[in-house]
């Protein structure tokens, strides 16, 4: 993998204000990825394709990951960049909006990133569960969404997203198959690991 491509990828996307995985977020999935080396990965929300090439580094040999955005433009700019790094074996972008492709997929995950829009988060949750392989990971980024979900935070624009995040938390902290730890690093992660 070519790391001066992906650091200038990474520039890029931060002077374009493009949301991409923070420093301290990615720290935390390369060590859960590192630990589980898994075979495919689902990514729900692409932007430029940071991420993705960040994860395709843990994938086990012949390992691939399918990853989700709606945004025509990022598609682009994501397919560009994954060649400009050489990784464009491993990963496979679906163009359109993940409520509507999610019910079509039938794969089995071992890893669920999920980092797209945060009123969907629970629906994603609910397809995650569908297609996570027994002992599989979901991540969920941006899950304390800049300290609003777990204030008593109420205006009107974010309200749908502040809800629908919470609505997340409680369904994955109280799910009995599922082991959930919230961690702050970055703007929230929470981190879903399946028991059997």
């Amino acid at each position: 993998m070519n790391k001066k491509e992906l650091n200038q990828i990474k520039q890029k996307a931060l002077e374009e204000h493009i949301p991409i995985i923070m420093d301290d977020t990615l720290e935390v999935v390369d060590k859960i990825l590192k630990e589980i080396k898994p075979k495919k990965i689902l990514e729900i929300g692409t932007a430029v394709g940071y991420s993705a090439i960040c994860f395709s580094e843990y994938l086990q040999t012949n390992g691939v990951i399918d990853t989700i955005e709606r945004d025509n433009q990022r598609v682009i700019e994501a397919k560009i960049n994954i060649e400009k790094v050489g990784v464009s074996s491993k990963i496979n972008i679906y163009e359109g909006d993940a409520v509507e492709i999610l019910p079509t997929l039938n794969e089995k995950y071992d890893v669920i990133f999920i980092d797209a829009a945060k009123g969907k988060y629970p629906f994603f949750l609910k397809e995650a569960l569908r297609m996570l392989k027994p002992n599989g990971v979901i991540l969920a980024d941006n899950i304390l969404y800049k300290g609003y979900v777990m204030s008593d935070y109420n205006k009107h624009k974010q309200r749908t997203a502040v809800r629908n995040l919470r609505e997340y938390i409680k369904e994955v902290t109280e799910d009995p198959n599922l082991e959930t730890e919230i961690l702050e690093v970055g703007d929230g992660l929470a981190v879903s690991k399946h028991k059997n």
